[in-house]
Formats: structure tokens, C-alpha cells, sequence
């Protein structure tokens, strides 16, 4: 093979092996989360999120800074429980050093879950910047759920 052709198939193949190692790197920024999460890791956990990140939990009340959700989550972390959340899939979008994604999760108490979210690569780590977390509501019951939390509103 000629170097200009050797030259041409690796500026083809290059790209597509540094989008795939940075896949890799951000389904595991994500994946350790949830483990972190689940066996209670607070430092680690925390450690994944920006310092200037959002979180958005499921009660509309949940509009939290990094520090503010850290306060909220002490006392889940600190008994040694944190939270489960199990991935049953996840989606990519975007390319450079943003990306955005959103993932279903299951959870024994809320049942399926969506997570979406935004991660940016800062000093060559990628970290979360902004997560929100919904539940899913299967439409056939969406009005009585809608009902429902038009009467908590009340209270």
C-alpha cells in the first residue's frame, strides 16, 4: 500500500475510534454515578458533577445547585442506602466537548424513570453539568396521575 492511501484510511478510521473511546469514557461517567449512588458514595458521586451543575429531581420543588443537592442527598448517602436506579437504556447526542443523552432507569419504588442530561469535558474529564430526573407515566393512566398531583398541589 502507498503511504497517501495508508495516510487517507487513517484520517477515515480516526475519528470514529476517538468517538467511540469517548463513548466509552461518558457511558462510564454515567454508569459509575448510578453505582456511586447505589453503594452510597458520596465523594465519588458528587465528584462526577460540575461545579457549577443543576439537578432536577421528580417533585417539582427540585431545582437544585450541586450544593444545594448535596445537602438534599447527606442523610440518603449517609445511611450507607443512596438510591438505585438500574439503566435499561441510554441515548447520545452531540459531539465535541457536549453532549447531551437521555436514559430510561428503572427503580424498585418509582418504577421507570428518565434520566436526561448534559455532560461537558472539563481539563480533559468529562463531567455532568446538568441532570434531570422524571418519572414515566404510561398515557393510559396519565389523567388520573395528572389528577392526583393536582390534589397534592392543593395541600
Amino acid at each position: 500500500m502507498s503511504n497517501k492511501l495508508i495516510t487517507l484510511l487513517l484520517l477515515l478510521i480516526a475519528p470514529s475510534i476517538i468517538a467511540d473511546d469517548q463513548q466509552a469514557e461518558i457511558d462510564a461517567l454515567l454508569n459509575g454515578l448510578h453505582q456511586d449512588a447505589h453503594e452510597a458514595n458520596f465523594k465519588t458521586y458528587f465528584a462526577r458533577y460540575t461545579s457549577d451543575a443543576i439537578f432536577l429531581g421528580t417533585d417539582k420543588s427540585e431545582r437544585w445547585t450541586i450544593e444545594e443537592f448535596k445537602e438534599y442527598a447527606k442523610p440518603a448517602f449517609a445511611d450507607g442506602h443512596g438510591w438505585t436506579y438500574t439503566v435499561v437504556e441510554r441515548n447520545w447526542e452531540g459531539e465535541g466537548n457536549t453532549r447531551w443523552f437521555d436514559e430510561i432507569l428503572f427503580n424498585e419504588k418509582l418504577g421507570h424513570c428518565r434520566g436526561t442530561g448534559v455532560v461537558e469535558l472539563e481539563a480533559g474529564e468529562w463531567k455532568i453539568a446538568h441532570y434531570a430526573l422524571t418519572m414515566l407515566v404510561p398515557n393510559e393512566i396519565a389523567a388520573d396521575i395528572g389528577s392526583q398531583t393536582q390534589e397534592a398541589d392543593k395541600l
